[in-house]
């Protein structure tokens, strides 16, 4: 009798693939099989919202999106931090049948309206800290009331709509579509990305199948939700698979609740960008909790290169295999990742293999490149948008007889794991040697006391431009320039070695967390190299 009940044990705890079709049977199977189990842990007060709760919200939001006369296929604007307001919202619209787009709630108001005007969305679902924003389409306030007794209700008062001629790119939108989120970039050059139920039900599997997620873990929600980061890979990936996000006090990340919030959660994972990585690398000494932090089976990385040094570090103070991954939104997120160690070899410095797609590096002609060889990375599979909304010139040049050409560069080793060195467009011209800065970004973050380094080009009348670099150096370090250029000279060629270094307090940052590029190059590569 006891191989039967060893089956049992282990078909148990197999790992089930979440069975979801898009944004709108997200919840149906957990509501089905695990009603009252925690879906959501909300805010400083720790309430929790059951799958049961969740879906009559979400349940709620769409009956009364419905009765506005919006129509499926229609665009709506979600303006809202990583609360239970945004998740109420976005499944709620997604089960009227409407296209959800989310936006930065940190915008300016003038970029705001620039991109709802663009996109041509009908209305715009505001959460609580985003109410007061003149935008120029109707905007609706939502409000979710939780209480510890387990009572949940929606605050939703929309305006019956007339029916409008469509105008900006909604036009294109079906009700196929479930998503349409905007590439890290100003108001001019943001690009629009439609991503189907389709694709996102693919990403969300993928993700899932590549963690192995299941009703056992849990999270706390680090990245905003606006990007795919973090909605794909924290907040989707979890609902799907029955798991629970954590959403932390006023829907943000912060470094001195995090370690709470995780126990809070009991989180057996998080992912991250590695500037975050690397603020809880500095603090942990004080921070961490050690024995008392639950244990994680892993930490993800992603949407910007995580350097060797922090990756073992991280891995050494946190007790768990630090996974890389990589995608793009035109991915609709994940295209790569490092497997979970009892599924494959750990290469640090790679991204992993590819996870639901098929990932090439190709030479200037398109031909793939023999293994070590540098090209551009192409992706192409289920998880790839079709192109952009109103871009037909950047459609096609990205989008390739189903291939997105990712304008990233990296070389594929024998074992199909991709290792990234840099973009294309960033690359630094020196007299005709061409520098990645991503790959001398690296080799700073290896210099003993350095914390974080930007590379930028700077204009040079001999070679048209020169190297500079911006180093932060960590707390309580006194390593100063000339041991960093020595560092750097024993580590890289001659011409790869920076001829304009500055010691800096603080790196500008994208809203994702990633480096700025442009605030970067703005603040520090204008003027002209002086020797």
């Amino acid at each position: 009798m006891a191989a039967p009940a060893a089956a049992t044990v282990r078909d148990a705890n197999r790992y089930r693939p979440p069975a979801v079709t898009g944004l709108v049977d997200l919840l149906d199977r957990q509501v089905r099989e695990r009603p009252y189990a925690r879906a959501l842990v909300v805010g400083g007060e720790r309430v929790h919202l059951s799958y049961r709760a969740l879906a009559t919200l979400a349940d709620d939001v769409a009956s009364r999106l419905i009765r506005t006369g919006l129509r499926r296929g229609d665009a709506v604007g979600l303006i809202c931090a990583n609360t239970a307001e945004f998740v109420v919202a976005l499944l709620g619209a997604a089960r009227a049948g409407l296209v959800v787009a989310p936006l930065d709630p940190a915008l300016p108001g003038s970029q705001l309206s620039a991109r709802l005007e663009a996109l041509g969305a009908r209305a715009v679902l505001l959460g609580p800290a985003a109410t007061g924003v003149p935008l120029p389409v109707p905007a609706w306030p939502l409000r979710v009331d939780a209480s510890r007794a387990g009572t949940a209700a929606v605050v939703l008062e929309p305006d019956i709509l007339a029916t409008p001629q469509v105008r900006g790119a909604a036009g294109e939108l079906s009700g196929g579509d479930a998503l349409v989120l905007f590439t890290a970039g100003t108001t001019d050059r943001a690009k629009m990305v439609p991503l189907t139920h389709a694709n996102v039900a693919a990403s969300i599997q993928t993700i899932c199948a590549t963690y192995e997620l299941g009703p056992g873990d849990a999270t706390v929600a680090v990245m905003p939700f606006f990007h795919g980061h973090g909605l794909f890979a924290a907040l989707l990936a979890s609902l799907a698979s029955g798991g629970c996000v954590l959403l932390p006090e006023r829907g943000r990340f912060s470094a001195g609740t995090f370690w709470d919030d995780m126990r809070a959660a009991a989180a057996t994972w998080f992912t991250a960008v590695p500037t975050i990585h690397e603020i809880l690398l500095d603090r942990s000494e004080r921070e961490y909790p050690g024995p008392q932090a639950p244990p994680l089976k892993f930490v993800r990385s992603c949407s910007a290169p995580l350097n060797s040094a922090t990756q073992r570090a991280l891995e050494r103070t946190f007790g768990a295999p630090l996974l890389s991954a990589y995608g793009m939104t035109e991915s609709t997120h994940q295209a790569t990742s490092e497997p979970l160690p009892q599924r494959g070899a750990l290469k640090q410095g790679s991204v992993g293999r590819a996870t639901g797609v098929e990932v090439r590096v190709v030479d200037r002609s398109g031909r793939p490149c023999p293994a070590g060889v540098e090209g551009e990375v192409w992706v192409h599979g289920p998880t790839v948008a079709r192109g952009y909304l109103a871009d037909r010139d950047g459609t096609s040049y990205t989008f390739v007889d189903g291939w997105l050409h990712t304008g990233d560069l990296g070389t594929l080793d024998e074992d199909g794991y991709l290792s990234l060195t840099g973009r294309i467009k960033n690359l630094i011209n020196r007299g005709g040697e061409k520098i990645s800065p991503e790959y001398v970004e690296d080799i700073l973050a290896g210099c003993p006391g350095v914390a974080e380094a930007a590379v930028f080009a700077v204009p040079d009348a001999m070679y048209g431009h020169r190297v500079g670099a911006a180093v932060v150096v960590r707390e309580g370090e006194s390593i100063g320039t000339e041991e960093i250029l020595q560092y750097c000279r024993d580590h890289l060629a001659a011409f790869e070695v920076p001829d304009r270094l500055e010691l800096v307090a603080a790196l500008p940052h994208t809203a994702k967390g990633g480096l700025d590029r442009k605030g970067v190059q703005a603040r520090y590569g204008s003027a002209p190299y002086a020797p």
